[in-house]
């Protein structure tokens, strides 16, 4: 097992295209690092930089106190697990195993010993005789991950490794790695775009967009205190509600102003003309009662069975509201809500929260 640290990592390609600017971040010993964003962000380009697969255009990658900037992939001890499987069709699940320990020229009986180890760790048993054609999706994906892990890496490295499997498997392979990793306790870093994924499996989620890193904290931290207008809009599903605003203050204290309606903030201390943007969590909302209300018109609804999806337009702008399963709304709908002051979030003009 290894710590993980990218020192002020920026790699720029031949072409003036930067992949990942000024990136500092780090993975504890142990730790299940998942890094998350949009398609193009640059969160597969930090895993390929500290496998040793790309280059390091400025700054520093450490694994524990080494700096590993020079050295190739294989004096690196990381493991890599990609989309694609990469399982070698003519190879038996147990050949597939045994195959990077044979390259490491090691005894016939310690890659034995190996590979019964790993296949017992992950239910493998049953089809170490067969070929990657006759496994299912979860098998094959449960065979790339024992072919990283019989290695006995120092850090593995997850590339979107769920992409290809239906949503029921994923889940069902997505409670298998966390089990799994508890279990090892190896230092993990897990790419996905998936915001739902990440918020289910890591300790830690980085949140990456044009190459930036835009906030590193637990999923809980992550969901309750974002820190931009990036963040809050794409950790969630349905993600934060963000909307244009202004505020002020009265003698009872600030008051919000999104379009024509105003909501009252009383325990806010921020600075009114600091104010540009505010966002509520589809579940900030609840039926009209005592406190701050805010009215819309409803556009359509979505009847999730456990909950309902109420899509608004408020003064022009599109809201989503969740509430509990049994409430009866209808398209064409007037619904008045009320907002808890503790679920409204701030944002300057810059974008950041306050």
């Amino acid at each position: 097992m290894a710590r993980v640290a990218f020192q002020h990592v920026t790699k720029r390609y031949p072409n003036g295209h930067v992949g990942v600017q000024a990136i500092d971040l780090d993975a504890a010993d142990g730790e299940l690092l998942v890094l998350v964003g949009p398609s193009g962000c640059g969160k597969s380009t930090l895993l390929r930089l500290l496998a040793g697969l790309e280059t390091v255009t400025e700054g520093e990658i450490r694994l524990d106190d080494r700096v590993v900037n020079d050295l190739s992939p294989q004096q690196r001890n990381v493991a890599m697990v990609f989309q694609d499987y990469a399982l070698y069709p003519f190879m038996t699940v147990a050949r597939n195993l045994a195959f990077p320990l044979e390259m490491r020229r090691m005894s016939a009986a310690a890659v034995r010993r190996r590979v019964a180890a790993v296949a017992a760790m992950l239910d493998l048993d049953a089809v170490l005789g067969r070929y990657p054609r006759e496994l299912s999706g979860g098998q094959r994906q449960r065979v790339a991950m024992g072919r990283a892990l019989v290695r006995e890496p120092s850090v593995s490295l997850l590339d979107e490794p769920l992409s290809n499997l239906d949503a029921k498997l994923r889940i069902e392979v997505r409670a298998e790695i966390a089990a799994l990793q508890r279990q090892i306790g190896t230092t993990m870093l897990y790419v996905t775009h998936d915001q739902s994924e990440a918020m289910t499996l890591g300790h830690r989620i980085a949140v990456l967009a044009d190459g930036r890193l835009q906030q590193v904290a637990t999923p809980t931290d992550l969901y309750e205190r974002p820190a931009n207008l990036f963040v809050a809009g794409f950790i969630g599903t349905p993600p934060m509600n963000l909307l244009p605003a202004r505020a002020d203050r009265d003698e009872h204290g600030m008051r919000l102003h999104l379009g024509g309606q105003t909501l009252a903030l009383p325990g806010r201390t921020v600075d009114p003309g600091r104010v540009a943007h505010a966002g509520i969590r589809p579940e900030g909302f609840g039926l009209a009662g005592p406190g701050a209300v805010l009215r819309g018109r409803v556009a359509h609804v979505e009847y999730l069975g456990h909950e309902t999806l109420i899509h608004l337009v408020m003064d022009a702008h599109p809201v989503v509201v969740r509430l509990p399963g049994g409430r009866p709304v209808q398209a064409d709908e007037s619904l008045s809500l009320v907002v808890a002051e503790e679920a409204v979030h701030l944002f300057d003009a810059g974008g950041l929260a306050l």
